[in-house]
């Protein structure tokens, strides 16, 4: 009698040890998984110099969300981490996306003109009484799968109006906000209204 009382308590017991660890196994393959997802969609990039300047400063370190374009390309001032296609060994750059695929660029000494639009540029960095673009460019049309990126302090001139276009493939993400120092945490803004005017 003693057994047979004692059988259904044993029979608690360990269907409650197997629940306990099915949900410990469970947690540890969503803490893995978590792991995995943030080193593969999220990485923590430096800026090294002052090409994005005043938006971004040296040594402030950005969240870059590498996923941000799993499904679509980036839009236009959109500030992502890309390589230099000329130098894919090179450490890799921020800089501002001004055009997209199908877009027709012309850059005058003063001016970015995209689709017969002239940008306002409020990101920009520029001394005043100084040119920003010693490079022209006239009427470049962007294929499939190329981006025109350039730095927002347009005294630094290497972006696409030194080394060309960059592809898509040499993208690496979207820059999300800036954590570091803790005093500086922001968000990165694409200033989307300075290209309204421009044709989706």
């Amino acid at each position: 009698m003693l057994h047979t009382k004692g059988a259904p308590v044993s029979r608690t017991a360990a269907e409650k040890r197997a629940h306990l660890l099915r949900e410990i196994v469970e947690t540890l393959l969503f803490i893995g998984l978590v792991i995995v997802i943030s080193q593969f969609a999220i990485g923590s990039f430096l800026v090294r110099d002052t090409r994005m300047s005043p938006q971004l400063k040296p040594d402030e370190r950005i969240v870059v969300n590498k996923w941000a374009y799993l499904f679509g390309g980036p839009s236009r001032g959109d500030v992502v981490v890309y390589y230099d296609p000329t130098n894919l060994q090179a450490p890799p750059s921020f800089g501002r996306v001004v055009a997209v695929p199908g877009d027709r660029v012309t850059v005058t000494p003063s001016q970015i003109i995209v689709d017969d639009v002239t940008l306002r540029e409020p990101y920009t960095s520029v001394p005043t009484g100084v040119m920003p673009n010693a490079t022209v460019v006239n009427n470049l049309k962007l294929g499939s799968n190329d981006y025109y990126v350039l730095n927002d302090s347009r005294l630094n001139a290497a972006d696409s109006r030194s080394f060309g276009v960059v592809p898509r493939s040499d993208i690496v993400g979207k820059a999300a906000f800036v954590f570091w120092p803790i005093k500086n945490i922001r968000g990165i803004s694409n200033f989307s209204d300075s290209f309204k005017g421009v044709s989706p």
